[in-house]
């Protein structure tokens, strides 16, 4: 017996099924929120963005080198021993934060990263370390610092370009001013200034 509807053409099958499927995905993205991109707008309440506050920070960064336990410690040597800027060599770090320029001062963190030389005419290092702090309310918070020393400058500035806890989204900059350098051992006590906008 011969069917009353018409056999539909091959180009009329691939529409309806082009619409079904086009349909389908758009429903789909809709239910799921998602919009075809890796990107969407977050909402600042859930993450804990509140009003920005601009917090400053002093203390005291310690690069021992010498001892039986040094707290900065070599990892690349300079390819040459011509060069005198070390140009080159890099340094891992973990030194103390203290809130007076002794080390027997309190304690109130570490800056663990490294640093490298990075200039061949004058001592000048590209410094890459976080200010892991061990005190109070900001316990276990991070401040990222990247950026440029000339070491034999008064005061240099680095860039704060983030952290973690509660200097999530931090932005800033650190001012450093060397206390005291022994040139023979090369341990240094260098005085942070940071200045951080963070939530």
């Amino acid at each position: 017996m011969a069917s009353i509807f018409p056999t539909p053409s091959p180009i009329f099958s691939h529409l309806i099924t082009l619409t079904f499927l086009f349909v389908l995905a758009t429903t789909l993205a809709a239910a799921t929120g998602e919009d075809g991109t890796f990107v969407k707008r977050a909402d600042r309440r859930l993450l804990g963005l509140k009003k920005e506050k601009l917090s400053h920070f002093k203390f005291y960064w310690h690069d021992i080198l010498s001892g039986p336990n040094p707290t900065s410690v070599p990892i690349v040597l300079p390819p040459s021993n011509k060069s005198t800027t070390a140009y080159g060599g890099v340094n891992m770090i973990d030194n103390p934060l203290t809130l007076g320029p002794k080390l027997s001062s309190k304690m109130v963190g570490r800056a663990q990263g490294l640093y490298g030389s990075a200039s061949q005419q004058g001592v000048g290092l590209l410094m890459v370390m976080n200010f892991a702090f061990m005190e109070g309310k900001y316990n276990e918070s991070t401040i990222t610092v990247l950026g440029r020393n000339m070491v034999f400058t008064k005061v240099r500035e680095m860039a704060v370009i983030g952290g973690t806890g509660l200097f999530r989204f931090a932005r800033g900059y650190v001012e450093a001013r060397t206390s005291t350098v022994d040139l023979k051992t090369r341990d240094a006590v260098v005085e942070y200034n940071v200045y951080v906008m963070h939530y």
